[in-house]
């Protein structure tokens, strides 16, 4: 399956506790680049997080945001005497030497950090509740990557039908154009003979002007022959499709067994040589044009190929 590199994914677990929100925001990158956002707390679930989203992902730039709310409680009898007293001998110590300090408000006092042993973070749970929201998130992300990545392959698709047209196009028209430069040398040769030698084809056995003929149309013939060209852009079309439908998996039996995205960079690579030499070699406007639209295919192609995983 083709995936973009461009998605979004977020879930949110719910605890006694709290609640605990995580985002997934993916863009375009030649490798693998994870970001993590996270909160001093919850530091340790960098590393398994990491391995969760290398083990699911090829490329891409990967931001993770993870934040949390607490939830405050208003139950007075939650606050902790010995925890009170000792915070009002600090006060009394502190006002001997700054008698101007306030005391604290009751809403402060619930949200003081460490006042009861319920209030540290437990890593065990809220790690758990993380990794949970990871994998809700990776999926929204993988969901939107397959989507973007079909429709991404349906434009590079329709591109290559677009080649295909113009490959035919010009397979048909050597015939003609062969045909057309030897009528073209055959008019400028008896002009040149008559200009030279008036009556001079009294001469000139037909024979040998036959073969005269034969030998300019077959130098000709060899110069623009594009058969070559033709056939490695329609060798280069059918491993296109191949890579569009399968991804790239299967050609090497691995999961997410190289990136499909270099793969098709490379293949249109290719396809731009082929389409230059096509260029190179052209014996006639017409077959000049085909090389030129063949180019601006093959580049609307690679464009899109820079969004693919």
């Amino acid at each position: 399956m083709i995936r973009s590199m461009t998605a979004f994914g977020n879930a949110r677990a719910d605890l006694e506790q709290g609640t605990l929100a995580l985002e997934l925001r993916s863009v375009n990158s030649r490798f693998l680049d994870l970001y993590f956002r996270l909160p001093d707390e919850l530091r340790h679930v960098e590393t398994p997080l990491r391995e969760l989203l290398t083990a699911q992902l090829a490329r891409g730039k990967v931001e993770i945001r993870v934040s949390y709310t607490r939830n405050v409680s208003t139950d007075l009898s939650k606050l902790e005497p010995a925890w009170l007293e000792t915070l009002a001998e600090q006060l009394q110590a502190a006002r001997r030497v700054l008698p101007d300090i306030a005391a604290p408000r009751l809403v402060e006092l619930f949200n003081w950090p460490g006042q009861r042993a319920n209030d540290a973070l437990d890593p065990q749970v809220w790690g758990a509740a993380c990794m949970q929201a990871a994998q809700e998130a990776l999926k929204q992300l993988q969901d939107g990557r397959a989507r973007e990545g079909e429709r991404l392959a349906g434009m590079m698709r329709e591109c290559a039908d677009g080649v295909a047209a113009i490959v035919d196009q010009v397979q048909n028209h050597l015939p003609q154009l062969l045909a057309d430069h030897r009528d073209k040398l055959a008019a400028k040769l008896r002009e040149s003979v008559e200009a030279a030698f008036p009556g001079g084809f009294t001469h000139i056995s037909g024979a040998e002007l036959s073969e005269r003929l034969s030998q300019e149309a077959n130098l000709f013939a060899l110069r623009i022959d594009v058969a070559e060209e033709l056939s490695r852009l329609r060798s280069h079309l059918e491993e296109l499709r191949h890579l569009l439908t399968d991804g790239g998996g299967k050609a090497t039996g691995k999961k997410n067994a190289g990136s499909a995205g270099k793969r098709l960079d490379f293949l249109f690579q290719e396809m731009n040589r082929e389409a230059n030499t096509l260029g190179s070699k052209a014996g006639s406007m017409e077959v000049t044009r085909a090389a030129m639209d063949l180019k601006l295919l093959i580049e609307q192609m690679r464009e899109q190929a820079q969004n693919i995983e």
